[in-house]
């Protein structure tokens, strides 16, 4: 069966506290099928040459500060993934991208963070890859090289938020604020429309982009899943939207 491809919007460590996402991600995890594995593109991990890591269970990478000692304790052992790193790596290397191994870097919170809600009995075997460019368009170039992965049972997940400017944050007041909004209200309209190229230009098409993304790592991974899903973008639909803590947690399904 072939596999959707995501991009969803990961949440900090105390997403596990929210009321609602939690049970969102889940119920979202429970309509899909069962993957045979997972390949994660993270915001959190920007490596050149494109590298894979976790081919084995190893220790999560707690890429955070300042949170309470909780959230470090947190445990997602999920199997490695060496078959699926030995597919990614020659599937890219075949089309001229390099791949290193990186096999002792752990999930990081983007991986984790959200997966630990989808598949919460960590069974499932998750593989990470970095994102080696933040270009929307080599991007979706490799995102395109990945697609037959979802003729094999693989579930490939782009880890962002739609909405990221923490600094921002701290001056916003009640409600999100209105560049979070302005900017989720045209994504959301730019993919239901699949203009591709509105959003491979986002920064200069979209509403409030510096502020919305004064870098571009979190929404970088959009482009990853577009390109393992572009035959099927006018399947795609948004499965999650709202705002947490003012940034919008818009999720969005090709397949």
């Amino acid at each position: 069966m072939r596999m959707p491809a995501l991009y969803l919007s990961h949440g900090a460590p105390p997403l596990a506290d929210d009321p609602v996402w939690p049970g969102q991600l889940a119920a979202w995890a429970r309509e899909l099928p069962r993957p045979r594995a997972i390949l994660m593109i993270s915001a959190h991990w920007e490596e050149a040459p494109l590298a894979l890591g976790a081919t084995a269970t190893v220790p999560l990478t707690y890429d955070f500060w300042g949170f309470p000692e909780r959230y470090y304790r947190v445990r997602y052992p999920a199997p490695g993934a060496p078959e699926l790193a030995e597919r990614v790596r020659g599937t890219l290397s075949g089309g001229g991208t390099p791949v290193q191994d990186l096999p002792d870097r752990g999930l990081d919170h983007g991986a984790y963070v959200p997966l630990a809600e989808m598949y919460p009995d960590a069974d499932v075997p998750v593989l990470q890859m970095s994102l080696p460019t933040l270009d929307p368009a080599r991007l979706m170039e490799t995102g395109r090289r990945l697609a037959p992965l979802r003729d094999e049972g693989v579930l490939i997940v782009g880890s962002g938020f739609f909405t990221h400017n923490l600094a921002a944050l701290k001056h916003a007041g009640a409600g999100p604020p209105a560049w979070s909004a302005e900017f989720d209200a045209w994504g959301c309209e730019a993919l239901e429309a699949r203009d591709v190229d509105a959003l491979l230009d986002f920064e200069h098409k979209s509403p409030a982009a510096r502020l919305a993304h004064p870098r571009t790592e979190h929404f970088a991974p959009l482009f990853v899943t577009m390109g393992a899903a572009e035959d099927e973008l006018d399947g795609g639909r948004s499965i999650i939207d709202g705002f947490w803590m003012g940034l919008a947690k818009r999720s969005v399904q090709f397949g």
